[in-house]
């Protein structure tokens, strides 16, 4: 008798342990994973990468889709002047304006996306959800 008294308990608290994640399983079904405002990604320039590979990269984007206005003399993103600065903000705009069309942050592994926003001073880095 105190075998299937035993037997009922275990079978029990595994049903109610398989309740405990279906409950989880549809709670997280029902919430957005990304939703307005949350979970944005930018794409910077990877600091290991070499200057002359960031400077290909760099051209490369501002020639295919990247808006570099931004970082050009007098402009918002022009300081810091550096190759790594102005890659990061060309590598975005370019990631921003063509993730739709389904380009990515790789630039030839001089890339890579942070969740950080590396928007500074007056230069704003634009991110499209």
């Amino acid at each position: 008798m105190s075998m299937s008294i035993s037997r009922y308990l275990h079978t029990r608290s595994m049903s109610f342990g398989l309740i405990k994640i279906l409950i989880v399983l549809i709670f997280f079904s029902i919430i957005p994973f990304k939703s307005e405002g949350q979970f944005h990604d930018w794409c910077i320039a990877d600091e290991q990468t070499p200057d002359d590979e960031l400077v290909q990269a760099l051209k490369w984007a501002c020639e295919n889709g990247a808006n570099c206005t931004k970082i050009q003399e007098n402009q918002p993103c022009y300081l810091p002047n550096t190759v790594k600065g102005h890659a990061s903000y060309a590598f975005n705009s370019y990631y921003q304006n063509m993730k739709q069309k389904g380009a990515d942050c790789y630039f030839n592994s001089a890339a890579l996306l942070t969740a950080r926003d590396p928007s500074h001073d007056v230069c704003k880095f634009e991110v499209i959800p």
